[in-house]
This record gives C-alpha cells, sequence and structure tokens, in this order.
C-alpha cells in the first residue's frame, strides 16, 4: 500500500529515506511521527535504521541500495558507517565509495537487480556498484535529464518516471529494467518522483500532498495492496480527464 509522510516542513520523503526490501535509513531529528509512520508499517519485517550520513540528514540522497548492500559517499564518518553497519542485516554489504558526483541517490537508481546511472559516473564506481549491489548496471537518462535518482524511482514490480519522459525511453528503459513504467508525478503535481517518494515490493511512502489519483498511479505501476495494472487504464484515466476537464 501507499502511505503519505512528511518530514518536518518537507513533502520529499525521498531524500530523507532510502527504502529497500532489506532494510530502510531514515535521516535523524525528525519528529516521532515521520519514524511512526515508517516503523508502524516496516518494523515487524525489516530494520528502520536512524542515521545522519556525512553529518546531514539527506540520506536518500546521498546513498543508494538494494537488498544485497549499500553505497555511501566516502565524505561518510567512521562513526556513522559503524552504526548503519551494526544496524543492518548481516547478509548487506556497505561500501563508502569515491566518487565525484557524491549525491549517490541523486545519480543512481536500482532495484534487487538492475541499476540506473548518470551517463558520467566513475567506471570505478560503476565496478563497485555491480560487485556490491549485485545489479547490471546500464547507463541512462530519464527525459533527457542526467539525474536518473531524482526523476525515477523504481522496485522489482514496476517505476515511476518523469511525466514528460517519451514513449519511446519508456519502452527501452521499461526493457533493460524489466518491468513495466508509467510516467507520472508526486506531490500534487511535482516531476521529481524519485525524492517525493520511497518505494519496495510492498509498501511505499511518499509525500502529505500526493493526491489520491497519483497514490493509485503509484499502488498500480508498483503493485501495491490489490491494485492490478489494468486500473490505470479504466477508473485512473476517468478520474485524469475529469480533473483535466
Amino acid at each position: 500500500m501507499a502511505v503519505r509522510a512528511k518530514f518536518e516542513n518537507s513533502n520529499e520523503v525521498g531524500v530523507f529515506a532510502k527504502l529497500t526490501n532489506a532494510y530502510c535509513l531514515v535521516g535523524i531529528g525528525a519528529s516521532e511521527n515521520f519514524y511512526s509512520v515508517f516503523e508502524g508499517e516496516l518494523s515487524d519485517v525489516i530494520p528502520v535504521i536512524r542515521t545522519s550520513v556525512a553529518g546531514v540528514r539527506i540520506v536518500g540522497r546521498l546513498c543508494v541500495g538494494n537488498r544485497n548492500g549499500l553505497l555511501v559517499p566516502n565524505t561518510t564518518t567512521d562513526q556513522e558507517l559503524q552504526h548503519i553497519r551494526n544496524a543492518l542485516p548481516d547478509s548487506v554489504k556497505i561500501q563508502r565509495v569515491e566518487e565525484r558526483l557524491s549525491a549517490l541517490g541523486n545519480v543512481i537508481v536500482c532495484n534487487d537487480y538492475v541499476a540506473l546511472v548518470h551517463p558520467d559516473l566513475d567506471r570505478e564506481t560503476e565496478e563497485i556498484l555491480a560487485d556490491t549491489l549485485k545489479v547490471e548496471v546500464f547507463r541512462q537518462t530519464v527525459a533527457g535529464n542526467v539525474l536518473v535518482g531524482s526523476y525515477c524511482a523504481l522496485s522489482n514490480n514496476g517505476g515511476l518516471v518523469h511525466p514528460r519522459t517519451p514513449v519511446e525511453d519508456q519502452d527501452e528503459l521499461s526493457s533493460l529494467l524489466q518491468v513495466p513504467l508509467v510516467a507520472g508525478t508526486v506531490n500534487r503535481g511535482s516531476d521529481v518522483v524519485g525524492a517525493g517518494m520511497v518505494v519496495n515490493d510492498w509498501v511505499s511512502f511518499c509525500g502529505l500532498d500526493t493526491t489520491s489519483t497519483e497514490l493509485s498511479v503509484i499502488e498500480s505501476v508498483f503493485k501495491l495492496g490489490d491494485a492490478q495494472p489494468s486500473a490505470i487504464t479504466s477508473s485512473m484515466r476517468a478520474s485524469l480527464f475529469e480533473s483535466m476537464t
């Protein structure tokens, strides 16, 4: 299911949280109700780890990970690294990366099998990524944007991309990723979908401003709860056209 949340005064949930099938990182220092939203949905299944990365709270933009591993920038302190390592499940490898494009969450998007990366990412980082996260890596853009992590949200069941992504690009990305893709928005029309939401195979968290239409698109494409993909073409289309007219 898709759940709405807010970090202090911000709807950009994906900036302050990183969600995978094996763990969830959330930035420190928010109000308790932000954490309780995550812990209420996740704590029975996976650890919810409160941490900072490189001394800041925007953990979702600085690190990238899946159920196999987690990559953090080389500015991460030893203390933070140790704290995260202690809280992660034993099967998850954590690795510091020496990378010029240090906001890894902005330049990489991945699920448990495939990663899309910024065209200028270092070869060495690409190899560490493939090795640690056990993914196939493709250099791509989303709707002409090199920040693939900001403009795409991905799980093993589906993906949401920038609303202006041409159909040919959607088809190409979909065949690379082997999951269905839909162009859409979060937070009442925001095109920065990677920063506005986090998703794994069974739950998604979006900003508080996300409309019910956007939520049903998200539930449908990521196959959360009982939503079926066919719902997009029937009921969804009707409500979209109503809102446009």
